[in-house]
């Protein structure tokens, strides 16, 4: 999620990797998203469980994942698309930000005010659509050692944490469109799929003082729909976003 006037998730590009990447980043970038389970995989529709150990191994997990997340150019990324049922979500929506990580998340408050933006996902591969979402939410959880966090944001930011969140509930931003988008977000998966999925690339991030973002959408799709999706979505192969 770059800035407010573009994507969330990485922009398509032509066949021509951007200048701002090298061979070496692209290959790091490719290898990260190996790792990253996609549409159709059963992990994206559990609900991960809550995290009660807080030791070297989660912090290992949270560390792999912060790993995976930057070398794929995302966002932000939740356990369950590593394959992994933990409640945990690691994300950076700004360039000068550290990469952080949220054990257990809740919502404690979500504004009645909402905005429309565009998402994509590292779990649905040449996918963006517009999601509509609370402009700002205060979420709380932990961090890597256990202790209470609590994240107040705003705009861009907090869209990443709530598509995360999504993400360890088993929602994806294709349940939160109409049938129609679904439709046209399918087809044009298919293109990415038969393209090779490889053209999916990412602009920088912005700083946090950056331009605005932009926002538009509709009703979360019904478990029949959700499942119908994931059914035409099982020809994907690679992604690239949150």
């Amino acid at each position: 999620m770059p800035d407010q006037n573009t994507p969330i998730a990485e922009h398509e590009a032509s066949e021509s990797p951007p200048e701002h990447y090298d061979a070496e980043a692209l290959a790091r970038r490719d290898a990260a998203l190996r790792h990253v389970r996609k549409l159709g995989d059963p992990v994206l529709r559990a609900k991960a469980l809550p995290v009660e150990h807080f030791d070297a191994e989660l912090k290992a997990e949270i560390e792999r994942m912060g790993a995976l997340m930057t070398d794929a150019f995302g966002v932000g990324l939740a356990a369950t698309q590593v394959g992994i049922l933990h409640r945990v979500f690691v994300y950076r929506a700004y360039a000068d930000d550290e990469v952080s990580a949220l054990v257990n998340p809740v919502i404690e408050h979500a504004s009645e005010e909402l905005e429309i933006g565009e998402e994509g996902c590292l779990s649905i591969p040449g996918v963006h659509v517009d999601v509509e979402r609370p402009a700002e939410v205060r979420m709380r959880g932990q961090d890597a050692d256990g202790n209470d966090v609590v994240v107040s944001a705003s705009g861009l930011e907090a869209r990443v944490l709530q598509h995360e969140l999504d993400h360890l509930d088993g929602v994806l931003i294709l349940d939160r469109i109409s049938r129609e988008q679904r439709r046209e977000a399918m087809r044009a998966m298919r293109e990415s799929a038969q393209g090779g999925g490889e053209q999916v690339r990412r602009r920088p991030l912005e700083p946090r003082d950056g331009p605005g973002h932009a926002d538009g959408s509709s009703a979360p799709a019904s478990d029949g729909d959700r499942d119908g999706a994931d059914g035409q979505a099982a020809v994907a192969v690679e992604s690239t976003r949150a």
